[in-house]
């Protein structure tokens, strides 16, 4: 089975066991291919929401940053140069680590977080960080259930203007993040909680298509 044809099946399974995310297809296929070319260009994520949806981007990153249905062993050049900095430490290390896609939660840095929102502007945070951290080819991937969020919205600007893509999850209505984002995934539903339960099988299948191409 092709890569192609791999993704269509983590697609036509999600759907399968939520039917209701049968009208985000189109829109969970756009936003593979968007993560996947970020990635094969040299790019990186750089993931952010509130409340539930920090922990959201905290639990994508610890899908991406190492192995999650797939086992990613280092590739044989990486095993070599650990062997030949450390000796047997460094062949018994080349054996333990793993592979990982680039990825950052923009949720989890507490002393910049705390500083900015005291000095600066709260609703700036994740913007500043994807002006430090950000590079065209990235993505930043911004969780909301209302979509609206400012913090996110704010973020999604910051990374436009310097040359970033743009994704986002968020609930059925409108915002803020749909108008602004390349790609949206919009699960229909209103309520956040309903919302948040529709939100993790939509990334954890897009982690399985990212892993897949890369490492299947």
């Amino acid at each position: 089975m092709n890569k192609e044809k791999r993704t269509e099946h983590f697609i036509s399974d999600l759907i399968l066991r939520y039917p209701v995310l049968s009208e985000c297809r189109k829109d969970i296929n756009e936003g593979s291919d968007l993560l996947i070319t970020s990635i094969k260009d040299g790019g990186k994520f750089l993931i952010c929401g509130n409340g539930g949806s920090s922990a959201d981007a905290d639990h994508i990153v610890g899908e991406l940053m190492k192995g999650f249905i797939h086992s990613r062993p280092l590739k044989q050049k990486q095993k070599d140069a650990l062997k030949n900095i450390a000796g047997e430490p460094g062949r018994e290390m080349g054996e333990l680590l793993q592979q990982g896609i680039p990825a950052i939660s923009l949720s989890t840095h507490a002393s910049l977080i705390t500083a900015f929102l005291n000095d600066v502007d709260p609703s700036l945070i994740f913007a500043q960080q994807v002006m430090g951290l950000g590079k065209p080819g990235d993505v930043l991937w911004g969780i909301s259930t209302s979509g609206n969020a400012k913090n996110v919205t704010a973020a999604a600007i910051s990374a436009k203007a310097m040359g970033l893509k743009t994704f986002a999850l968020t609930g059925s209505k409108d915002s803020s993040l749909s108008e602004i984002c390349d790609v949206c995934i919009q699960v229909k539903e209103t309520e956040t909680y309903k919302i948040q339960e529709l939100h993790l099988p939509v990334y954890h299948t897009l982690c399985m298509i990212i892993e897949n191409y890369f490492f299947a």
